[in-house]
């Protein structure tokens, strides 16, 4: 039996487990608010998946977690159930990631490379997403083990780190699904400056996402909560440090720049769907453009709820997983602009 040349069952798998990514970063979003994501202070892949059952387990986890510094200057009265309250979180985002990368990436591509569902041209890439997954838990324990010795929370820019690579992650799965689902591509694309201009957008809102989390690794949502002022002023005070990592470190900084980028996305976003509205003849492309403009304005609305509410969870929550969504359906539109070269009218804007 001949291989496909495209596969509706394939892109129901890949956009399945795109659906389980965000699930897994609105988890992890979760974990880190409430504070949750070193709870568990030892990396076991397979054993790991199995909780404490007996006094003695949870007594034992209890104990590894009293040894680290977040223990005792931030929780040394903490009691045995609000242990097990974080432990819950950072058990099942670490569960979640696991069912993501171990049995909807690696056993769907065994179970479809078998039935000969898979496009030729995608075998190699669909393995890549395995891999990609792997490499994905490899630096979530290495950003949970930047917070067991000498700090009390995880290294800013592991969590960073984390976050752009499940989003990478992301954008690969949705890429190879709508690959899966439409086939190979016929024609060039769409005009140079176009094609140009969609990275450059996709380029941005991933790029607003790994900011965010700067702030987030940073509790830098937890000051400077007026807008569009900074308590009262247009910058920030100047920090102390000077060499690269303090600035990443600083919680006046890393706000006001994802700031400033929130702003150029808002402006590049409703200029690109204005423009590619007059342009553009498809009506899908024109739509999703559309829609992403004003899901980005929903998203910076909400992030100033967000700050003005000092971080409430729900709010918060809600950022992280609308970011997610838009780097989805900035990857769709890219996606679709990649295969738009007779949809444009003549001209390049």
């Amino acid at each position: 039996m001949r291989l496909p040349l495209k596969s509706p069952l394939t892109a129901a798998w890949l956009f399945s487990a795109a659906f389980l990514i965000i699930v897994l970063v609105a988890v992890g979003g979760a974990t880190r608010l409430t504070q949750s994501g070193l709870s568990i202070t030892d990396w076991k892949p397979i054993s790991g998946v199995i909780p404490p059952r007996t006094d003695a387990d949870w007594r034992a986890e209890f104990d590894n977690y009293k040894k680290i510094p977040q223990f005792s200057q931030i929780n040394p009265h903490m009691k045995m159930a609000q242990f097990k309250g974080i432990f819950w979180w950072e058990w099942t985002h670490r569960l979640i990631a696991r069912v993501v990368v171990g049995v909807v990436f690696f056993g769907g591509f065994v179970i479809l490379l078998l039935l000969r569902q898979i496009p030729a041209r995608l075998i190699w890439r669909c393995a890549g997403l395995f891999v990609l997954g792997g490499a994905q838990g490899g630096v979530g324990w290495l950003m949970v083990a930047s917070g067991l010795s000498k700090r009390v929370s995880v290294a800013p820019e592991m969590l960073a780190a984390h976050l752009f690579m499940a989003l990478l992650l992301l954008i690969a799965t949705v890429w190879t699904a709508l690959e899966a689902l439409e086939g190979e591509k016929r024609g060039r694309g769409a005009p140079g400056g176009w094609m140009t201009a969609t990275v450059i957008l996709l380029v941005l809102v991933v790029l607003q996402c790994v900011l965010g989390a700067f702030v987030a690794g940073n509790q830098a949502g937890l000051v400077y909560n007026d807008w569009p002022l900074m308590n009262g002023h247009v910058l920030p005070p100047a920090g102390g440090s000077h060499d690269a990592m303090g600035v990443l470190h600083d919680q006046g900084v890393v706000q006001f720049v994802h700031r400033c980028n929130a702003y150029l996305l808002l402006i590049y976003v409703t200029a690109f769907a204005v423009f590619l509205s007059r342009k553009a003849q498809d009506d899908g492309l024109k739509f999703t453009a559309v829609a992403l403009a004003v899901l980005v304005w929903a998203q910076a609305t909400l992030g100033v709820v967000t700050l003005v509410t000092v971080v409430a969870f729900g709010f918060a929550l809600s950022h992280q997983v609308l970011a997610a969504c838009l780097v989805a359906l900035t990857t769709s539109l890219t996606w679709m602009m990649a295969r738009a070269d007779r949809v444009f009218r003549r001209g390049r804007f």
